[in-house]
């Protein structure tokens, strides 16, 4: 391995053995190392589950009762039920401050460079850690949805329409991921990642249908909205699960008429592109 690594040019990593299998292989191993840190440090996924509780809390009891959600007349436990799907979303979207801060604190400690000089996929290294965010999500989404059933949420449309919802919620969640990558490989220090991370995650949560109707909001706005993939998101998932009120007004906009395969594409589309940038990314970068 280490006659490899020498042979290896300055700047570049040595190729991997094999093709799909062999990087399959390596992303798993990279992912089974970042899950194992997990379990060693348990407070990290303690507490990247009090901000997502908090907020089902305050939106729920405390916000709830002042914001009303169009065709539910006047029963505010539908707010509770057109909300959880927006908090699910903000929760799975978060990760991505934890996935730059993580690979940030790796390319800071050198492990990055370590990784790079072993005759590994190219893709592997982050892969894994994108694989071990989502399973660390997954967990979290489980907990969350916990509470929410115990403040009056529920999902009206079955089981299997309700793990489809889930289930694009966490492809949301890993494809932001990717975008998390990206900014971890190109900042100096995990405190700049998290800020990074975080920064341009709040207006795109915030500019959404996550936690209000985008009716009430200005014209721009509005369109922004509504053609903002995380709503597209968050509109499939409270479709699948059966919690939008019969008389919700559906905005004219393509990937609201069509949420399911809006998000698809808009989730598709993230990977692609960030999962490229940050491979290439990860082949030119040094501690």
């Amino acid at each position: 391995m280490s006659a490899t690594a020498q042979a290896a040019p300055a700047g570049t990593a040595p190729k991997g053995r094999g093709g799909i299998v062999q990087s399959v292989t390596d992303s798993l191993v990279i992912a089974k190392r970042n899950l194992i840190r997990m379990v060693r440090i348990p407070e990290v996924v303690i507490f990247g589950l009090i901000q997502p509780i908090m907020f089902v809390v305050l939106f729920s009891y405390v916000f709830g009762g002042s914001i009303k959600v169009p065709g539910s007349g006047t029963d505010a436990a539908s707010y509770r039920e057109f909300l959880m799907a927006g908090i699910f979303a903000q929760t799975v979207t978060f990760a991505t401050a934890g996935a730059g801060a993580g690979i940030a604190e790796d390319m800071h400690k050198g492990l990055i460079d370590r990784f790079r000089s072993l005759p590994m996929a190219r893709g592997a290294v982050l892969t894994g850690r994108t694989l071990a965010d989502l399973v660390q999500t997954a967990l979290t989404l489980v907990v969350l949805a916990v509470v929410a059933a115990l403040v009056g949420w529920s999902a009206h449309d079955g089981i299997p329409k309700a793990l489809a919802g889930f289930g694009l919620l966490l492809l949301l969640g890993y494809a932001f991921t990717w975008i998390g990558a990206l900014i971890g490989l190109s900042v100096r220090t995990p405190e700049a990642a998290t800020s990074g991370g975080l920064v341009w995650l709040f207006p795109l949560t915030f500019i959404s249908v996550a936690f209000v109707p985008s009716q009430n909001m200005p014209g721009f706005l509005q369109h922004l909205a509504e053609w903002n993939p995380f709503s597209a998101t968050v509109v499939a998932a409270r479709e699948l699960f059966g919690n939008l009120p019969p008389g919700y007004p559906v905005p004219d906009a393509w990937p609201m008429q069509h949420p399911v395969w809006a998000s698809l594409i808009w989730s598709a589309a993230i990977i692609a592109v960030f999962r490229t940038l940050a491979v290439r990314r990860y082949r030119n970068a040094t501690a």
